[in-house]
């Protein structure tokens, strides 16, 4: 790489704050605070309102649309479309 024009790539902490879990990984992202980790090494922290811990796709809550149900009662409330 050229020096001197790419950003500084490091270790970083992501802290959910939603589910209150935190990981640590590299990023060039570079946050105001720092924590300690649990290596006892001090790290910057980088909270975000949410991850793979708190979204509900990834947790198993997601809500299925039932798009078959809402046609039926469109098609009911509004009748069917002719076909010409």
């Amino acid at each position: 790489m050229k020096p001197g024009i790419h950003p500084a790539y490091g270790p970083v902490v992501f802290r959910d704050k939603a589910a209150g879990h935190a990981f640590l990984t590299r990023s060039t992202l570079r946050g105001e605070r720092t924590v300690e980790w649990e290596d006892g090494r001090t790290y910057p922290v980088v909270d975000v309102e949410i991850s793979s811990a708190s979204h509900p796709f990834h947790t198993g809550t997601a809500r299925v649309l039932d798009t078959a149900g809402r046609v039926e009662r469109f098609e009911r409330r509004y009748g069917r479309r002719e076909e010409r």
